[in-house]
């Protein structure tokens, strides 16, 4: 009479006909599922939907048992957080946090997963290594303009600045961007190599040490010259050791000395000996020239400039003899041009007979000479056959 069903009903009222429905069933026969629970499929057993409480909206499910989740739950009971939330609690889960440059994070944690646009961070609120944070927020993170080469790759942007700096420039280069090289150092191909002085600059004098673009050293100290100071000064070599530039030591031996010169087509030497020199330069110039090996200071200083001394007079003479060369040539010269001007100059040969007068003229240079001239006499003609007629009121002479 109950008609009630076997596998969700305990029995039937005998009275009112009303089953009695087991847990998890419903309905006047006890065949359907009471809310919470689900029908099993390919049976007709009622499952618990065992939503959870913080995670869905009801206890129901479908009839699959899929619980309906709040917003950022997820699975099939409502009990995970979905992706882009985090710690799952009695209430919901929360949205991660991550600056927008990651849409996952750790769902215990909350830590960004996969950050973005060369940032990192827990909450993906940094700048990988070697990038920066731009002032302009769409920008994001910047790539650093620091070379690994010159700094460590790293910068970071002042407040109140557009342009980054380097972190740490490596050793020889500064800089904001460490594209410079410091004191001491010089480029080479792009790239500062310590300046080379042998140890002969004192930076305290010579701050840059060496030319920034060729390396050659500024300010070599003792007696030290050269591209890298490594040569000694005129008048000094290197020691016994090799390391010190001494002065060079000469010493006035018995023999007189001779200074020779000849010329480079030329065999035969003109040789001028101390005594010659003694004659003519003074006693002090002697002793500049033929300086004394002394280890004072000041006779080498002295010798020093005895030298200067010596070399001032040798050129003063030789500009003498050059200048008297040149007088003695300039007047042979302008004598001869007065000898070729006094034999070119014209003249007249007159020669006188007892009736007539005939003359002739020679000179290179004036082939057709004007005798119209040559008689002061205004009664004077000259025929048009080259002869002169002398004319005179009383004598009439043709020549």
């Amino acid at each position: 009479l109950c008609n009630c069903s076997s596998v969700g009903s305990a029995g039937c009222n005998r009275t009112t006909g009303q089953c009695l429905c087991l847990a998890g069933y419903a309905g006047p026969r006890c065949h359907s599922c009471a809310h919470g629970f689900f029908p099993q499929q390919g049976g007709q057993q009622c499952q618990p939907c065992s939503c959870s409480p913080a995670g869905a909206t009801s206890e129901q499910c479908d009839h699959s048992g899929k619980c309906q989740c709040k917003v950022g739950v997820t699975d099939l009971k409502c009990d995970r957080c979905s992706e882009g939330y985090y710690r799952f609690n009695e209430t919901t889960c929360e949205p991660c946090q991550c600056n927008n440059h990651s849409h996952t994070c750790d769902s215990s944690t909350g830590t960004c997963l996969d950050c973005q646009e060369n940032t990192e961070g827990e909450h993906c609120e940094l700048c990988k290594e070697g990038f920066y944070r731009s002032t302009h927020p769409a920008h994001g993170c910047q790539r650093c303009p620091c070379s690994t080469v010159a700094s460590t790759g790293t910068c970071h942007l002042q407040p109140g600045e557009s342009v980054p700096r380097c972190d740490k420039c490596r050793p020889g280069y500064t800089g904001l961007n460490c594209n410079q090289c410091d004191k001491g150092y010089y480029n080479s191909d792009s790239i500062c190599v310590r300046c080379e002085c042998n140890g002969n600059v004192d930076p305290a004098l010579s701050p840059s040490v060496c030319h920034p673009d060729s390396g050659e050293c500024i300010g070599c100290l003792y007696h030290t010259t050269g591209t890298h100071c490594e040569l000694c000064e005129e008048g000094y070599s290197r020691d016994s050791e090799g390391t010190n530039c001494t002065r060079k030591e000469a010493t006035l031996g018995p023999e007189p000395r001779e200074f020779t010169t000849s010329a480079p087509n030329t065999t035969k030497a003109t040789s001028f000996s101390t005594a010659v020199l003694n004659s003519t330069l003074s006693p002090s110039t002697l002793q500049t020239i033929f300086p004394v090996s002394s280890t004072d200071n000041s006779t080498s200083a002295f010798a020093d400039v005895s030298w200067t001394q010596f070399n001032i007079i040798i050129l003063t003479v030789i500009i003498i003899v050059v200048v008297l060369l040149m007088g003695f040539v300039g007047a042979v010269y302008m004598y001869r041009e007065y000898q070729n001007r006094k034999l070119n100059a014209p003249f007249w040969t007159i020669e006188l007979k007892e009736d007539n007068i005939s003359f002739s003229s020679y000179h290179d240079s004036i082939p057709n000479a004007d005798v119209s001239g040559l008689l002061e006499d205004d009664g004077n003609e000259v025929a048009p056959n080259g002869q002169l007629t002398l004319t005179t009121p009383m004598h009439n002479y043709k020549a």
